[in-house]
């Protein structure tokens, strides 16, 4: 099972530490790297060329945004699953892939737990994923997006990131996915991401607005009160450790 893990990156020196980490991996064979920077205009330049003899695929231009860096390189992965590791955001430790790969056997989709750190490196919230239900998604429940590892064949058959989604684009992909498409998926009990506090998902009111026209436009009904539930679910997090 080959592996392309996907790293959208803008004017972020932190993407060092995530290409390490997925350099780093004890897999065999090794993940094809792709990076897709949107512009960058400072060292993140220098660090990327640091690593290019490394980084399998090199895309260096402006984008629309995050998910659209993101579609860019799911367009140009060549391996049988795609992962996308953010630049802020960097693999806990070597043998996530192994454990990964470990756990799509059969499964078209598989996702872990995730720990938020702050500037000094600390644990700050947990995303304990746990195993995927129906019912949970209605109480707001999500698999955590930089865990998320899907084989390139579902992105193809059910379409990339939809750029109508500023904010959740990454939510709505996974429920058109688990919910509508009704993918196979399975959970890893482990962490797999350790990922910086803040970033996109952090315009709360814009994205609560991209989740209820995620359930409308899939046609999906029971999601009206998830906007509502979803911010809640997240308050169990900040009390939990791994």
């Amino acid at each position: 099972m080959t592996i392309s893990v996907v790293t959208p990156v803008l004017n972020d020196v932190r993407v060092e530490r995530a290409i390490k980490s997925i350099l780093a991996q004890q897999y065999d064979p090794a993940p094809e790297l792709i990076v897709v920077d949107g512009g960058s205009t400072d060292a993140t330049l220098d660090v990327l060329a640091k690593y290019r003899d490394e980084i399998d695929v090199l895309v260096s231009e402006p984008d629309d945004g995050l998910y659209d860096a993101m579609n860019k390189g799911i367009r140009r992965a060549r391996g049988d699953v795609v992962a996308i590791l953010n630049a802020d955001d960097h693999y806990v430790d070597p043998l996530v892939l192994r454990d990964v790969a470990s756990r799509l056997d059969g499964a078209d989709a598989c996702y872990g737990d995730i720990v938020y750190t702050n500037r000094a490196g600390k644990v700050v919230r947990y995303w304990k994923a746990g195993r995927c239900a129906n019912a949970k998604w209605y109480l707001g429940w999500m698999p955590p997006h930089p865990s998320f590892f899907v084989r390139r064949s579902v992105y193809e058959r059910h379409g990339v990131f939809d750029l109508r989604y500023p904010v959740a684009a990454d939510y709505e992909l996974m429920l058109r996915f688990i919910r509508k498409a009704r993918i196979r998926v399975r959970y890893l009990d482990r962490v797999v991401v350790k990922m910086a506090t803040g970033g996109n998902s952090s315009q709360i009111v814009r994205g609560n607005v991209d989740v209820a026209q995620a359930w409308a436009r899939n046609g999906l009904r029971g999601g009206l009160l998830v906007p509502f539930l979803k911010p809640a679910a997240k308050v169990w997090q900040l009390a939990a450790r791994p």
